[in-house]
């Protein structure tokens, strides 16, 4: 097994295929200081090409999921320049740095299954939707906060929001700052699931994730591949990319494990 990056905010334990990844300063309610953003990059990356990898789940330690960005943060975020244009530019590719950190979830090959508690606030929300399927428990509050800091959401919250909720509902929350609960996401479509509890919570989602981790890697990376390019681009496109994409990397030996072991009535066994 590859060993984990090195982590001082994250709690990592791998075991049957599943990596954990856990919000671990529950001092702070899970919130995102400068440390986190780097290793949550740093892990989904490093998740990406650990082949032992096939599926994760992003949960947090404590009474929160997290209470959105280190406030203590904005204090640094200060660029001095003779040139205002420059200084700005500066805080352009610190924003953007930001951006790439949490778009690593997206990026990583393998599926993404968060699981929150408690509160999801401002960073939360886009530490989110960038996973590929969200659960709650029914306490789970849900919050775009950054209006009511004087801040336009700006690290992916107002980019996805719009792809995974009506749109009219988005604008609400983001211009309102208003929680939404967990009835709410349900129907919504922003989480797949509400359970009763962080216990009922986590035994949920790891089933899950334990039924992708038993089927195909290779298919189970190029769905998520192909769904991602497919959002993005006409069905036209969709379409062709997984033409070539089946051509490529269709697995006979795949193919032909599942359909034996279908026969055989007994669980496939695949290559990672």
């Amino acid at each position: 097994m590859s060993d984990f990056p090195p982590t001082e905010t994250l709690a990592l334990h791998l075991e049957d295929h599943i990596l954990d990844v856990r919000l671990n300063r529950p001092e702070s309610a899970n919130a995102v200081n400068m440390p986190m953003w780097r290793e949550l990059q740093a892990t989904f990356d490093w998740a990406d090409g650990a082949a032992e990898v096939r599926a994760i789940i992003l949960s947090g330690e404590g009474k929160h999921f997290c209470a959105g960005i280190d406030l203590s943060m904005f204090a640094d975020i200060t660029y001095e320049h003779e040139d205002p244009s420059r200084a700005n530019e500066q805080f352009v590719d610190h924003l953007q740095g930001l951006q790439r950190n949490l778009q690593s979830l997206r990026n990583c090959r393998k599926p993404v299954l968060a699981a929150t508690h408690g509160a999801c606030v401002g960073a939360a929300i886009d530490m989110i939707c960038y996973a590929d399927m969200r659960y709650c428990m029914a306490e789970t509050t849900f919050c775009v906060k950054e209006i009511d800091i004087g801040i336009v959401a700006d690290v992916g919250t107002l980019q996805n929001l719009p792809g995974l909720m009506p749109d009219g509902l988005v604008r609400e929350l983001a211009l309102t700052g208003r929680k939404m609960d967990a009835e709410e996401a349900k129907i919504s479509g922003f989480v797949t699931r509400v359970y009763p509890d962080r216990e009922a919570l986590m035994a949920g989602v790891r089933a899950i994730a334990r039924e992708l981790a038993e089927k195909t890697p290779l298919a189970v990376r190029g769905t998520k591949r192909v769904l991602n390019y497919a959002r993005d681009h006409t069905v036209e496109d969709g379409l062709e990319y997984v033409a070539l994409w089946n051509a490529g990397m269709m697995s006979k030996i795949d193919v032909q494990e599942a359909m034996t072991a279908k026969l055989e009535k007994r669980p496939p066994k695949f290559l990672d």
